[in-house]
């Protein structure tokens, strides 16, 4: 079987462009991994939730009845404790959830403080 001449440089022409295509398109491109996808949308989603449930903790934040001794120990703690105060009131424990949502918490002290 004969092979034409033109062949093999089209062969290497065709590989050469797939690749360079390949690089384009995931340095510049905007083209990811299914796993690069899937870790966005965890962390998308994840900031999504915060969003939605950060009136939800301003909110139970109103509502305590031990809402003025919590505000004070807030004030009073220190930038890297207030989390932990927020989380040991609740405020930051969405509903079914047996455990405190650290960036929860975190955006409920900037809500709270901006209020």
């Amino acid at each position: 079987m004969n092979i034409p001449a033109w062949t093999k440089p089209a062969l290497y022409g065709a590989v050469s462009g797939a690749v360079l295509l390949a690089i384009v398109g995931f340095m510049w491109g905007g083209w990811v991994t299914a796993g690069s996808a899937q870790d966005l949308a965890t962390k998308k989603s994840a900031a999504d939730v915060v969003v939605a449930l950060t009136p939800y903790c301003v909110e139970r934040s109103r509502t305590d009845p031990a809402r003025v001794t919590v505000l004070a120990e807030l004030e009073a703690a220190r930038s890297t404790a207030k989390r932990a105060v927020i989380e040991k009131a609740g405020w930051a424990t969405p509903l079914g959830s047996e455990s405190p949502n650290r960036a929860l918490a975190t955006a409920c002290i900037t809500a709270l403080e901006a209020a």
